[in-house]
């Protein structure tokens, strides 16, 4: 991992880094959830996947509490032992019950939704992807079949707010 300079952050700060250390040790990353609140859904992402494995990070979006960090942690160990995650492509097997896809994380999104893991990467060089979940039934957030609102619980990080990385329903979902 980078060494970061901790006479220049606050003593919140410097618990936060020792802390993402500790699990970075522990458990081969960390994941820091942030709690849903009036402006929108809770997401958690991860920090060190990409200092400690040389996998992006990831961020997940409006899952329930209990479930996105069993999603991350299950994203690092399978990256981490080699199994490599496409862009736009489908994943039935990744998570029981409902399908995932992979997305880039724009840049801009970086601060909102991976805030500390500036902590780890000052300047903010890390790679970044969002796993989003669709429906049971199979709908993501940008389709019309999706449940009202969905698009709205479960953004998706890209510049234009749709996918980027390849067109949904020709070479993705």
């Amino acid at each position: 991992m980078a060494a970061v300079t901790t006479s220049a952050l606050s003593a919140d700060e410097q618990r936060l880094i020792a802390w993402i250390e500790s699990q970075a040790k522990e458990r081969g990353n960390a994941v820091i959830a942030v709690p849903r609140d009036d402006k929108g859904s809770g997401y958690c992402f991860t920090a060190c996947a990409w200092a400690l494995h040389n996998v992006p990070e990831a961020v997940v979006v409006g899952l329930p509490d209990e479930v996105a960090p069993v999603l991350l942690d299950a994203y690092v160990d399978r990256a981490a032992n080699g199994e490599i995650f496409e862009v736009g492509k489908r994943y039935d097997d990744f998570f029981e019950g409902a399908p995932v896809v992979f997305e880039r994380v724009a840049k801009g999104h970086y601060p909102e939704y991976l805030g500390s893991a500036f902590l780890v990467y000052p300047d903010g060089d890390f790679p970044a992807l969002q796993l989003i979940v669709g429906t049971p039934d199979g709908h993501f957030p940008w389709q019309d079949t999706a449940p009202e609102g969905f698009a709205d619980w479960q953004p998706v990080l890209t510049e234009s707010g749709a996918p980027e990385s390849w067109t949904p329903g020709v070479d993705g979902p």
